[in-house]
């Protein structure tokens, strides 16, 4: 039966029933709801754990790092400065390939300061080796937050579950929260082959020298390639198990003989799917559900007979300009006949994205057919003329 219940409270609620020994986490707005209710759950008796309250989001990420490497399930999280604070931590977990689940809540990096919502923090990351996630609403996060675990473990690789915050994390909404034995037929007991043991002594995470570094590196990137299939799989086990599916690697919706597509990650698909539905747009709408691994191949599937597509991001590299238009581009760049897109920057800190979003970028890409990438608003006399 469903449940009225907040974002970040629906999460806790998730990662409490995937069973992790160990819990580490700092406060920090919008993730500390997420926290604060796990915290609520071990108080009153109803979530077995060792809850670690540390001083850092450097120190949540490193408590995390070494219980799993002692053998126990972990989970923490964060957002926005915390999870730069942690990159060195998050590069070490993914580079030394342990099984680890943790949620953005995302939120924009300053400065200027903001505490709302974009994705420019676990996009400064996106490097580090970790699966990355994206959820376009509350239930997915619930339900992507419970097979991240199974994906973590069967490849060894730690999950980020990106969140937008406020705009889920905040959000009130009916949720169907899983069974505990939904849960436990779904994901196995923890093993981590790699456990430290002082009885069967091995090294782990050590100095390696220039001949055996770049063979380092390429099993990494060749573990996320094959993460793919697990990230599939695991939506699939999970959707014959709730009724509920995803698209494993990314989602699409609209008439199979558009010519124009629009591309996004997060809690936007849902915007942009109600305005195409009240605006009768006869476009194609894609959503990536895996930024990391790539799916390059999923993406061309779903791209072939595009002359158009925009991407819509919520976050960019300045004086770059868009990070996921960029590796859309080059993806797509590899089709006999590939679309042209256009990158559009969107809900920077916060900003508002509305229902008219959908028409106004439609209408941009006819005006200005040689544009690139932007900075966009609705609004867009907001912004100096020679940002647009």
């Amino acid at each position: 039966m469903p449940q009225a219940l907040e974002g970040s409270q629906a999460l806790a609620y998730a990662v409490a029933l995937c069973r992790p020994q160990v819990v580490s986490a700092y406060p920090i707005t919008p993730q500390t709801h997420i926290v604060e209710n796990i915290s609520k759950l071990v108080a009153d008796g109803k979530f077995q754990c060792e809850f670690v309250s540390v001083e850092s989001e450097f120190s949540a990420a490193s408590v995390a790092f070494g219980a799993v490497m002692a053998g126990s399930r972990a989970y923490t999280a964060s957002a926005s400065q915390g999870i730069l604070l942690m990159a060195e931590v998050l590069y070490n977990i993914a580079g030394t390939r342990v099984p680890l689940v943790m949620t953005c809540a995302n939120r924009a990096v300053s400065a200027p300061l903001s505490i709302w919502n974009d994705q420019q923090d676990s996009m400064a990351v996106r490097d580090a080796g970790w699966i990355q996630l994206y959820c376009a609403d509350n239930q997915e996060a619930v339900d992507t937050t419970i097979q991240a675990y199974l994906i973590s473990e069967r490849c060894e690789l730690p999950v980020m579950v990106c969140v937008d915050g406020f705009t889920l994390t905040h959000t009130l909404e009916p949720l169907e929260i899983p069974s505990q034995e939904q849960v436990d037929g779904f994901l196995p007991p923890y093993h981590f082959a790699r456990t430290l043991d002082p009885a069967r002594p091995i090294s782990s995470g050590t100095l390696v020298s220039p001949d055996h570094f770049s063979e380092a590196r390429h099993s990494h990137h060749q573990a996320l390639l094959k993460a793919a299939a697990e990230i599939i799989a695991a939506d699939d086990a999970w959707a014959a198990l709730s009724g509920r599916h995803y698209g494993g690697l990314l989602q699409q919706e609209g008439p199979e003989d558009a010519t124009i597509g629009v591309l996004t990650m997060g809690s936007i698909f849902g915007t942009l799917a109600e305005a195409r539905e009240e605006g009768n747009h006869a476009v194609r709408l894609i959503r990536l559900r895996a930024f990391r691994p790539f799916p390059v191949d999923a993406l061309q599937a779903a791209a072939a007979g595009l002359k158009k597509l925009v991407v819509l991001e919520r976050a960019l590299s300045p004086g770059g300009g868009g990070i996921l238009g960029s590796e859309v581009r080059a993806a797509l760049s590899e089709l006999e006949q590939p679309p042209a897109i256009y990158s559009y920057a969107v809900g920077l800190g916060g900003r508002d994205v509305p229902l008219s979003l959908l028409g106004a970028v439609l209408e941009r890409i006819e005006e200005r057919p040689g544009e690139r990438f932007a900075i966009f608003d609705v609004e867009v006399e907001k912004l100096p003329h020679e940002d647009r």
